[in-house]
C-alpha cells in the first residue's frame, strides 16, 4: 500500500479546495480595469516586483478561499476586498509623499523585504523550528514574516515554508495565497482579518479592555499592531488608511468606522 508524505497530502487537499471554489465571482467585483487603476505603477521599471503580481494570478489565488469577498452584502464584499488590497499595498508600497499619481498609487511594488534587521527566527517556537541558514523575512503581498507563519502557511497551502521560504518571493501564485491565508486565518488571540471586515468579530473581555473595536483599524492591529497601534498619528497606520480610502472610493463604498488603532492596545 502506497504511503504519502504529510506535505503531499496537504498539497493535495489544497488543490481540491481550489478546484472546489473555481466559480468564485471575484472577477465580477474586481475587473482588470479596476485592478489596474488601483495599482498604476506596480509594473514600473523602478519596482522590483515588476510583472510579479498579475490580475490573473490574484483571481486564481482567491479561488482557494471561497469566503473571501463572498460573505455578506455587496457593500461588505467590496469593502473587504478594498481593505485587503489596501493592506497589501502598504506592505509592498513603493510610494512616497510626492510620487506621481500620489503615494497611494504605488502598491505591490516590492515582493520581499529590503534590508531586514534579522532573520525573523523565533527559536523558542518548537512547533515550527527554523531551518539552518534560512531567513523568514517579509515576502509576498502581506510580507509574510517569522518561521511560525511560514511553517503554518506552508502546511495549509502545500509547500515547505521552513526549508524553502524563498518560494513566497519566487512564485506569484503562492505569494498571493500566503497573503489570503493570513487574511482568512484566525490566530488566537487574534481574530481573522476576514471576520473583522465582514462583521463576524465578537470581542473578548480582553479585547474590550484593550479597546480593540471592530473596523479597519483592528485589521491593522492584527497585522502589525505591536509596532503601529497605541501610537498617536503613526505614519504606517495613516498610509494604510490612505490606501483604503482610495480603494473604497474606486469601489464606490464607504470605509466604515474605526479606521485607526491609535487608542487600541496591541495583541
Amino acid at each position: 500500500m502506497a504511503s504519502f508524505s504529510p506535505l503531499f497530502l496537504s498539497f493535495f487537499v489544497s488543490m481540491l479546495l481550489c478546484l472546489e471554489a473555481r466559480t468564485l465571482p471575484i472577477s465580477s467585483l474586481v475587473s482588470k480595469d479596476l485592478f489596474d487603476s488601483m495599482f498604476l505603477h506596480k509594473d514600473d521599471n523602478a519596482c522590483p516586483a515588476r510583472n510579479f503580481y498579475t490580475y490573473d494570478i490574484f483571481l486564481k489565488a482567491t479561488r482557494c478561499f471561497p469566503q473571501f469577498g463572498n460573505t455578506g452584502s455587496l457593500t461588505v464584499r467590496k469593502r473587504e476586498i478594498a481593505a485587503f488590497l489596501a493592506q497589501i499595498s502598504h506592505e509592498t508600497t513603493g510610494g512616497w509623499a510626492t510620487a506621481p499619481d500620489g503615494p497611494f498609487a504605488w502598491g505591490l511594488c516590492f515582493k520581499e523585504e529590503v534590508s531586514p534587521q534579522s532573520d525573523y527566527c523565533d527559536s523558542t517556537n518548537k512547533e515550527w523550528p527554523c531551518h539552518p541558514g534560512k531567513s523568514y523575512k517579509g515576502r509576498g503581498p502581506m510580507q509574510l514574516s517569522w518561521n511560525y507563519n511560514y511553517g503554518a502557511a506552508g502546511k495549509a497551502l502545500g509547500f515547505d515554508g521552513l526549508k524553502n521560504p524563498e518560494i513566497v518571493a519566487n512564485n506569484s501564485l503562492i505569494a498571493f495565497k500566503t497573503a489570503l491565508w493570513f487574511w482568512m486565518t484566525e490566530q488566537k488571540p487574534k481574530p481573522s482579518c476576514h471576520n473583522v471586515m465582514v462583521g463576524k468579530y465578537r470581542p473578548t473581555e480582553a479585547d474590550i479592555a484593550a479597546n480593540r473595536t471592530a473596523g479597519y483599524g483592528l485589521v491593522t492591529n492584527i497585522i502589525n499592531g505591536g509596532l503601529e497601534c497605541g501610537i498617536a498619528n503613526h505614519g504606517g497606520v495613516n498610509d494604510r488608511i490612505g490606501y483604503f480610502q482610495r480603494y473604497a472610493t474606486l469601489f464606490n463604498v464607504d470605509t466604515g468606522p474605526n479606521l485607526d488603532c491609535e487608542n487600541q492596545k496591541s495583541f
